[in-house]
Formats: structure tokens, sequence, C-alpha cells
């Protein structure tokens, strides 16, 4: 366990999490998952954690497998084609991290994925933390898109599209 680590959590502010994500971002995000739901047969799930509680952080847990925990608190794998997606922020780390069901797997490269996350960060390091979650969201809404397009007649939206503050 590394000390600026637990510092950086136990000096996490929830008002400063809400102040980068104010509840005008967090509806740009609604709609934009909403949108981009419209092109694909896939479900996206957007999650936003402050800091981990320390338990976690002395267990040295890496933010990609709590995400993965996050992945399945919020149901992200219960989708009828297995093709969920969780976008996961976890502010004190800088870390986003994307998580897909294993209808994804195969289909979209683990680079891919690292693509949106850097598109994101790189956004996130210049304050710009609307644009960076709706532009990781588009590009999420665009590989969802690729390879589950939506079928016609069919709008079931299976998970909710408000992004969660952890």
């Amino acid at each position: 366990m590394k000390a600026g680590r637990v510092l950086r959590h136990v000096l996490a502010m929830q008002w400063n999490t809400r102040r980068q994500f104010p509840v005008a971002t967090l509806d740009a995000i609604e709609a934009a998952i909403a949108q981009t739901e419209k092109a694909h047969d896939g479900e996206i799930r957007f999650a936003i954690e402050t800091s981990l509680p320390l338990p976690v952080i002395w267990k040295d847990v890496e933010p990609r497998q709590h995400a993965q925990l996050v992945f399945s608190h919020l149901g992200v794998w219960n989708t009828e084609h297995n093709n969920g997606v969780l976008i996961y922020l976890q502010l004190a780390d800088r870390n986003v991290e994307i998580i897909a069901d294993r209808g994804l797997s195969g289909r979209v490269t683990a680079a891919q994925w690292e693509a949106v996350c850097h598109l994101m960060e790189e956004h996130f390091r210049a304050g710009r933390f609307r644009e960076g979650s709706v532009a990781g969201v588009e590009a999420v809404g665009s590989l969802l898109a690729r390879h589950f397009p939506a079928q016609p007649g069919r709008s079931t939206n299976e998970l909710p599209d408000r992004p969660v503050l952890l």
C-alpha cells in the first residue's frame, strides 16, 4: 500500500466531485447515453466514484478490480445480449476504466477501449469533465453500434441512463 494513494483517497471530497460533475453535466451524460443507445442494442452505464473506502485501499485493490465489482453491483452484466458497458471514473486515482460484458469480448480490442479512456483522460486533465464524459459515451456508443446495431422496432432500455455517483 502506498501512502500517497491513501492520502489522495482520504483527502478526496464529495463536494469536489459534485463541482466537477454538477447536475447539468450529469444531464448531458444521460442525454448522450440515451442518444447513442438509439443507434445500437448495447447498454451503457456511467459511474463516478470520488474515492475508495479505506479497507479497499488497505487491501491494495486496483481501480480496474474495483470497477469490475461496480460492474457487477450495477447489474451491467445482466443484459439480454451480454453487451453492457460500464464507464467507471475513479477520481482520487485519476483513473478511467471501461468494463465490457462477454458479448463484446473478441469484437472490441483492449486497444480500442484504451483509446476511449485516453480520449476522456485528455479532456479531464484540461478540466473539461462534461466534454470528456460525453466524448467517452459517444466513442463507446460508436463501438457498440458497429457490433450491435439497433434492430428495427426494438427499443428496450435495460439499464438506467442516468450516471451514478458512488
